[in-house]
């Protein structure tokens, strides 16, 4: 069998500075598709980008309304800012790919101030981590394939026993390639590339039976991510009714970051 070719980033920049989805974006629903969260990362980069000349370098809050299915190819972003304060700013984005909308973006930029949290604050230190990164076993995710790169190889998972798509769980996120050729990946960023895979890590449905794909995804932030690892404790919920939800309780090692809400479309193959 000839060996896996892995692209060096999910995005190359092309000579006139727009985007290429390499297939390191792949995800587990059709081929042609990318996963939502490295798209989702790269609206992320460009709010940061424009939010930055405002001196707002903190992401309190991002909601992406996923429009359509998002091919692997070039993908176009625009950043409009709604309304930029002196502590906050409202963004809006979209991003286009092969003529189509296919995500819109909203988000809230805050600015940041040294401002220690009083030792005697109600409800402080946050929680720790539920699962140690060391505590963790490695695990890949059941749609990676052997002769084709994609989302799954992007990213190094560890949980508690090995375990996802199986209902609640804990998993550890770090991303093996950087989000674009050349250039660090920030924080933000590598929590969006995680946060629109709660749907899936804690899966309450047979994949091979059933498709449950997320039509929307929202994620909020208390500070800045610190170090490569994201944590998703993560439970999906059903209706009944052909629709749920998926929600995470997020940490990085120093712990509580935030929580991440994705509403579902529930469907048996």
């Amino acid at each position: 069998m000839a060996e896996k070719i892995l692209p060096e980033a999910a995005y190359l920049i092309d000579k006139h500075h727009v985007p290429h989805a390499t297939a390191l974006t792949r995800g587990p629903w059709e081929p042609t598709h990318q996963h939502a969260g490295p798209p989702i990362a790269m609206v992320c980069r460009a709010i940061e980008t424009a939010a930055a000349a405002h001196g707002l370098t903190h992401l309190g809050r991002l909601t992406a309304n996923l429009l359509r299915p998002v091919q692997i190819g070039l993908v176009h972003i625009e950043v409009m800012p709604d309304y930029v304060g002196k502590s906050a700013g409202h963004f809006s984005a979209r991003m286009v790919v092969h003529g189509k909308e296919v995500l819109r973006v909203t988000a809230l930029m805050l600015r940041e101030v040294d401002l220690p949290v009083p030792p005697d604050a109600r409800g402080h230190p946050l929680p720790a981590p539920p699962l140690a990164v060391a505590d963790a076993i490695a695990v890949d995710m059941p749609f990676k394939q052997a002769e084709h790169a994609g989302y799954a190889d992007l990213v190094e998972n560890r949980s508690r026993d090995g375990r996802t798509f199986d209902g609640p769980c804990t998993v550890w996120f770090r991303m093996r390639y950087p989000l674009v050729a050349g250039e660090p990946t920030s924080p933000y960023q590598r929590v969006m590339v995680a946060a629109d895979s709660s749907n899936g890590v804690s899966a309450s449905l047979d994949f091979q039976r059933y498709t449950f794909v997320n039509s929307d995804l929202t994620v909020n932030l208390i500070r800045r991510p610190v170090g490569e690892w994201v944590c998703l404790d993560a439970r999906t919920a059903l209706g009944g009714n052909g629709c749920g939800m998926a929600e995470s309780t997020l940490y990085d090692e120093a712990g509580l970051l935030g929580r991440a809400t994705q509403s579902l479309v529930v469907r048996a193959r």
